[in-house]
């Protein structure tokens, strides 16, 4: 019997992977930064100063990330370079000099 959903290749899931990596981190920083502004509110009797603040802040924080992994996807600007170590290479890609 063939899988209704069709095949997905390692390609698919890292896109389903940052997919919802992106849906959470935007929840989670828009669910605390209200969530604490909320409470700074009812805490300092401030009604909606600190929740309005908050909502900035979330929507900023989302944002940047949302930024951030538009930078770091795009293979010309991105700003972190990894580099995967091979053996008797250092961690800045010169050869080791030592014998191992």
């Amino acid at each position: 019997m063939e899988n209704p959903l069709g095949t997905r290749s390692q390609r698919d899931w890292q896109a389903i992977g940052v997919a919802s990596g992106i849906g959470c981190t935007v929840v989670v920083s828009l669910l605390l930064c209200i969530g604490g502004g909320i409470f700074l509110d009812r805490w300092l009797d401030t009604s909606p100063v600190f929740t309005l603040i908050g909502m900035g802040l979330g929507l900023a924080s989302a944002g940047y990330s949302l930024y951030e992994l538009a930078v770091l996807g795009d293979t010309r600007r991105g700003v972190v370079k990894l580099h995967r170590k091979t053996a008797g290479q250092s961690s800045d890609g010169e050869e080791d000099s030592q014998p191992g």
